[in-house]
C-alpha cells in the first residue's frame, strides 16, 4: 500500500491525453463549490456524452450549470475554487479535477485545473446508464434545518453518496463513498455517521477536515433521479466520521438520467452499524 507522500505524487496540475477521452464521455460531473454566504454544497451536472471537453491539458469546459432550485444556483457566477469527480459507474472508475471554475456566457464553466488525478476502484457500486431519460424540470421537495424522517430512511438505505470539503483557504473537494447499504448510519435527525474505509492514501478529506470542519453531502437517488443535498460540518474520529447537518435540500428531478439495478463492490466490507 502506498504512502500518503508516494500517493500524492500521483497528482498532476494537467490532464493527460487518457484522462480527456475518460472526461469526454461521461454523462454526469460532481461538482462541490461554495454558495454565495461561503457555504459548502455539493451537486451533481448531467449532460449527453461529450459535454465536458478538456480543449487543452490545463482546462476542463463543462456544458452545464445548476438548475435554478439547486443550493449552488445562486454560487458560480465569479471566479470560484471548485472540486469535482467524474464518475463511471460501469467501469468503476473515477477521476478528480479540482480548479478555478469561471462562468461562460453560454451558462457553462470553464475550469483550470491545480489538481488532477484518479482514484482507485474501490466501493464503486457498478451502474450503466440507460437510454431511457426523465425529462421532468428539477423542482424542490423541501429545504428545512435537518433531515425529515424519510430522509433519515433514505440515508440508511443509501449504497453511494458524495462529499466536499474544503481546506483552510477555501479551495474544495469532492470525494466518492461507498458501502452496502447501512454503512451510513443517523443517530439523530441532525446527525449522519460512516466509516472510512482504507482507500488511496490521499487523505484529501479527512485532512481538510482536520483543518476546517465544513462538508458537504450528496445522495442521488439513482431510481427516481432525486437528490438529497446536505451541508453543515464534519469530524473524524476512531470510527469514522460524523457529519452534523445544518441545512437539507430535498430536489425532485435533479438528473433526467435512469440507471440499471446496482451491482456491489467486491471491496465493500460487511456493514456495522453504529
Amino acid at each position: 500500500m502506498p504512502t500518503a507522500t508516494q500517493a500524492a505524487k500521483a497528482i498532476r496540475t494537467t490532464i493527460p491525453a487518457v484522462a480527456a477521452r475518460f472526461l469526454t464521455e461521461r454523462r454526469t460531473l460532481v461538482l462541490a463549490a461554495p454558495d454565495p454566504t461561503g457555504r459548502l454544497w455539493i451537486t451533481q451536472l448531467s449532460g449527453p456524452a461529450g459535454f465536458l471537453q478538456a480543449p487543452d491539458d490545463h482546462t476542463l469546459t463543462v456544458a452545464a450549470r445548476p438548475a435554478t432550485v439547486d443550493p449552488l444556483a445562486g454560487g458560480l457566477t465569479g471566479p470560484t475554487e471548485v472540486g469535482t469527480i467524474a464518475l463511471d459507474s460501469a467501469g468503476r472508475r473515477r477521476m478528480r479535477v479540482n480548479g478555478l471554475a469561471t462562468p461562460t456566457a453560454d451558462g457553462g464553466l470553464t475550469i483550470t485545473t491545480e489538481q488532477v488525478f484518479a482514484n482507485c476502484p474501490k466501493y464503486i457500486q457498478r451502474r450503466t446508464p440507460l437510454d431511457v431519460e426523465r425529462p421532468q424540470t428539477p423542482c424542490l421537495v423541501s429545504d428545512t434545518p435537518e433531515l425529515t424522517t424519510a430522509q433519515r430512511l433514505f440515508t440508511t438505505t443509501a449504497d453511494t453518496f458524495f462529499v466536499a470539503t474544503a481546506d483552510p483557504l477555501g479551495k474544495a473537494d469532492a470525494s466518492h463513498r461507498g458501502g452496502l447499504p447501512g454503512f451510513l448510519t443517523s443517530p439523530a435527525p441532525n446527525l449522519l455517521r460512516w466509516p472510512e474505509y482504507p482507500g488511496n492514501q490521499l487523505f484529501m478529506t479527512l485532512g481538510n477536515l482536520e483543518l476546517n470542519p465544513a462538508a458537504a453531502l450528496l445522495l442521488p437517488d439513482w431510481e427516481t433521479g432525486s437528490a438529497l443535498h446536505l451541508s453543515g460540518t464534519a469530524r473524524t474520529d476512531r470510527e469514522g466520521v460524523e457529519f452534523t447537518v445544518e441545512r437539507a435540500v430535498e430536489i425532485a428531478h435533479a438528473t433526467p438520467l435512469t440507471w440499471t439495478a446496482p451491482e456491489y463492490s467486491p471491496a465493500n466490507p460487511p456493514t456495522a452499524r453504529y
